[in-house]
């Protein structure tokens, strides 16, 4: 089914890009052919009727299918009238109805289904403009979502009110730039006021359901694709080999989601808010890099088991990485951070487990920042090399170099910070377990410990006994360092599989 959803998704994203200025001209015929070309390009059946009058070309009937064999399923979208009207300026205006039927259909695991989606807008106004290798679409909305129709599993309907789905953009604002020669070259800018989702589900077999309703607001969109002419959606790795590649960033200024429902008879509720986040992705056939952050987030959980809420809160919250994803004998770099800033919860869940506050109850953090290099070995966009990689248990990849810019973890009035720089020998993996061999230095560094173990005996959550233990662990490990109740530790990986802690052998 995946293959499937990867065409059938391909199709929505095709049209998404119609309807928002992916494909125009200075004349209605050029605008239709072009059409015609690229949707036939991305694998697409095109069928529809074609009339002229005047300045206006209207477009009836028009069809667009995707069938994917491997997956015994298909696409369809119907467009029952669109116009192209010649502006007599050389823009060209697009027409579309508001209500635009789409289904996906397939089976998976033996059983047939079909979903219907409603492709809906209010308002939509596009204005082409440029030349035929240099065109511009800018458009605006009042209105323009997805809707949920009807689905259907193994020839029964499942009833309306059982899931329900609907996603909405409003006061949508845009423009994108298609420059076409050896391929596709689109540059995508986009503004709306809030994006609104809301989501219904009723168990038709039982009590259970749920509500999920929530909102980003002045939302924006900036991106750049480049689509090569000889696409082919099947073959994952032959249309990044002919130049196929996505970047693109989504930021917002606020958002917030409620959550709702009740499971096994038990209610429940969620809410959470957030000061604005991005999201920036690109991809090309060497590389693929995440960027994800959120701001001043807040969540709150209450349940028929707790008579009180549970609030958590946070500063900051981000990850991204960069990985190579083209099978190569040469080593690529990557890089990995994460970080969970100034991390806070209620006072009523601290009072579970520490009702005397006796614990610093100052905003947690945890901060990794990691660079390296790594080999890749397998062709991560060939589906038979996956699996056969996933049967066999092999590694997709060997790890050489290892630097680790920034570790921070702060909490309960401990912190602990450190770097390190390795290298790693993969032609010895028996030394560590299986793992290859390092050689190279970590330093750490861990302030207020002995504080932290004091007052977690006072509490009772550890014994004398255990907190020998760990003092005299923490003492083979590190030596004091110059300010009070801080431990530095340097460990050293050697080239003969010898591991020290400031000098001393412990392996």
């Amino acid at each position: 089914m995946s293959v499937f959803l990867r065409r059938s998704s391909g199709a929505v994203l095709a049209y998404a890009l119609v309807t928002q200025g992916a494909l125009a001209d200075v004349t209605a015929q050029q605008v239709w052919d072009d059409w015609q070309a690229y949707l036939s390009q991305m694998g697409y059946t095109v069928s529809a009727e074609q009339s002229t009058a005047g300045n206006v070309t209207t477009i009836t009937d028009m069809k667009v299918v995707a069938t994917v064999p491997d997956a015994s399923g298909s696409f369809e979208m119907n467009v029952p009238q669109m116009t192209l009207t010649e502006n007599g300026d050389g823009t060209v205006n697009i027409g579309l109805p508001e209500s635009l039927p789409m289904t996906l259909s397939g089976e998976e695991d033996g059983e047939a289904f079909s979903v219907d989606i409603e492709y809906y807008h209010t308002g939509l106004e596009m204005v082409v403009s440029g030349d035929p290798d240099d065109m511009t679409y800018d458009y605006s909305a009042p209105a323009l979502g997805l809707k949920l129709g009807g689905l259907q599993v193994d020839d029964e309907t499942i009833p309306e009110d059982s899931l329900d789905m609907d996603l909405k953009l409003s006061d949508l604002a845009g423009s994108t730039r298609m420059k076409i020669g050896d391929s596709r070259s689109v540059d995508q800018n986009m503004t709306a006021a809030t994006l609104t989702y809301d989501l219904v589900f009723n168990d038709p077999e039982g009590s259970d359901d749920g509500k999920i309703n929530g909102s980003l607001n002045q939302l924006t969109f900036e991106g750049t694709s480049v689509v090569p002419d000889d696409f082919d959606g099947t073959d994952p790795q032959a249309f990044f080999e002919n130049g196929f590649s996505f970047s693109g960033l989504f930021t917002y200024a606020s958002g917030q989601t409620a959550i709702a429902g009740t499971s096994e008879g038990e209610a429940f509720s969620m809410g959470s808010e957030s000061e604005g986040g991005r999201f920036g992705v690109s991809i090309d056939d060497q590389r693929l890099a995440y960027d994800v952050e959120q701001n001043s987030s807040k969540l709150a959980v209450t349940t028929d088991d707790l008579p009180f809420p549970i609030e958590i809160a946070m500063a900051n919250a981000g990850m991204k990485f960069e990985f190579p994803v083209q099978q190569s004998e040469e080593v690529q770099p990557f890089g990995f951070a994460m970080n969970l800033k100034d991390f806070t919860m209620s006072d009523v869940l601290w009072s579970m487990f520490d009702p005397a506050g006796a614990l610093p109850r100052d905003p947690a953090t945890i901060a990794l920042d990691a660079t390296g290099t790594a080999k890749i070995l397998t062709n991560l966009f060939d589906p038979e090399s996956v699996e056969a990689m996933e049967t066999t248990g092999a590694a997709p990849g060997e790890l050489h170099s290892l630097k680790i810019n920034e570790l921070l973890v702060s909490l309960v009035g401990a912190e602990l910070t450190g770097d390190g720089d390795f290298t790693f020998d993969n032609s010895n993996a028996a030394e560590f377990d299986g793992m290859p061999t390092p050689t190279g230095v970590a330093n750490l560094q861990l302030v207020g410990a002995n504080a932290l173990i004091d007052t977690l005996i006072s509490m009772g959550l550890v014994d004398e006994n255990e907190a020998i233990g760990a003092r005299m662990m923490m003492g083979m490990m590190a030596v004091p360092g110059d300010a009070p109740d801080t431990l530095n530790s340097k460990i050293e990986f050697t080239e003969d599989g010898q591991i020290l802690a400031n000098g001393q052998r412990i392996k």
